[in-house]
């Protein structure tokens, strides 16, 4: 219970303080920053396979899928916004 606690308390602080460096990012930054952060998204698809495929209780495969295809969605999700801002800046023939 008490791992539960810290670890709860860790979720907590990082929603807090990714909310307040979120919010003063100006918004002609923030998709660049967004594009850019698409590589370390990848790494939940990483977790998310790790827990998916672990040797759990069925509850803890149901969890890693879900977070496998919410990962997933939010990785592409992100390439399609950088690629439709980046032909914002191509030159039109």
């Amino acid at each position: 219970m008490d791992a539960f606690i810290a670890a709860l308390t860790v979720f907590t602080l990082a929603v807090f303080v990714g909310f307040a460096i979120i919010e003063k990012i100006p918004p002609t930054l923030h998709t660049p920053l967004m594009s850019g952060s698409n590589a370390i998204s990848g790494i939940s698809i990483v977790g998310a396979l790790v827990a998916a495929g672990g040797e759990e209780s069925g509850l803890a495969k149901i969890l890693g899928a879900v977070a496998l295809a919410l990962a997933t969605v939010n990785v592409v999700g992100g390439f399609l916004v950088t690629h439709r801002m980046l032909a914002m800046f191509k030159r039109k023939k």
